[in-house]
């Protein structure tokens, strides 16, 4: 069963991996650069803090264990232990796959820019529910990003899947020990 399953996984992303278009290629890579989504992070804070000046180191807090959690769940946990090639490092597809720029490291799962990306929009989403009206976009936006690593052959469907549940659990965590640990330190201060 999971040999069949990843026989879809494989044939799944050269499918996708085929359809290109030239000028995407440099757009894609650009996009799924961090260092390019720095103004729009910075933008994101500052609505954050805008919106709720106190409580807003709360949430960058969440942020940051959210990224952290993610992070290290699938790069340094999964990516070690699973040991599954990238595409683009696999021999099977040389000269078969789409590849624009860097390969990456030499395993992709699960995905690091899919569980990152998920679990940001996760967090925010449970933690600013109702004060910031285009929170649900970052889902579509961390989709985009994900997509982009299959666009670029560096990862596979599944590893994108995957780190994208990840995010999601590390996004739902981060919002229940935020909430927790917040409520609590709240107690001890007012039974004071």
């Amino acid at each position: 069963m999971l040999e069949k399953l990843k026989n879809w996984d494989e044939e799944l992303f050269l499918w996708l991996n085929s359809y290109h278009v030239d000028w995407l290629d440099a757009v894609f890579f650009q996009i799924t650069q961090t260092i390019t989504w720095i103004p729009f992070y910075l933008i994101v804070l500052y609505f954050i803090y805008k919106s709720d000046p106190k409580s807003s180191w709360w949430v960058f807090g969440g942020i940051a264990l959210t990224i952290l959690l993610a992070d290290q769940t699938t790069s340094g946990l999964m990516k070690p232990l699973f040991e599954r090639l990238r595409p683009c490092h696999d021999e099977r597809w040389s000269g078969m796959i789409h590849n624009y720029g860097r390969c990456g490291g030499l395993y992709g799962f699960a995905s690091s820019h899919a569980a990152n990306t998920f679990g940001f929009a996760t967090f925010l989403n449970l933690k600013m529910k109702g004060k910031l009206r285009f929170l649900p976009w970052l889902f579509l936006w961390a989709a985009v990003i994900s997509y982009t690593r299959i666009y670029l052959g560096v990862h596979y469907p599944t590893d994108i899947l995957v780190g994208g549940i990840v995010g999601v659990l590390a996004g739902f965590i981060s919002w229940f020990i935020i909430v927790f640990v917040r409520r609590e330190i709240l107690k001890l201060i007012l039974k004071d």
